[in-house]
């Protein structure tokens, strides 16, 4: 199964329209076909305002060892560990508390 994680560039607020205008055409460029862009501004007044653009991408090698050695060591694990919790939690008396009614004056 291949896995795709959300990255983000940030372009900040100190630029001219042209090179605003350069930098997406770049970034629009770099990106690969399947990425999902979007193009959000964040922030406020007081920290600064920046337009952030967030994409998916596959994996790098080195992030896909190391999720590799994780997910095998987790998987073992969590294989029906949760219609175990299922049923232990079904099996709990749960008595719901009284309603108390309230007094209209």
């Amino acid at each position: 199964m291949r896995r795709r994680v959300k990255d983000c560039i940030e372009v900040s607020d100190y630029t001219s329209l042209d090179q605003l205008i350069g930098t997406l055409n770049a970034i629009r460029d770099s990106l690969p076909a399947d990425a999902e862009p979007e193009l959000r501004l964040r922030g406020d007044d007081v920290f600064g305002r920046r337009l952030s653009i967030t994409y998916f991408r596959e994996l790098s090698a080195e992030e896909a060892d190391c999720e590799e050695r994780y997910a095998a060591a987790t998987l073992p694990a969590t294989d029906g560990a949760i219609d175990q919790l299922r049923e232990q939690l079904d099996a709990v008396d749960y008595e719901q508390p009284k309603r108390r009614m309230r007094r209209v004056a």
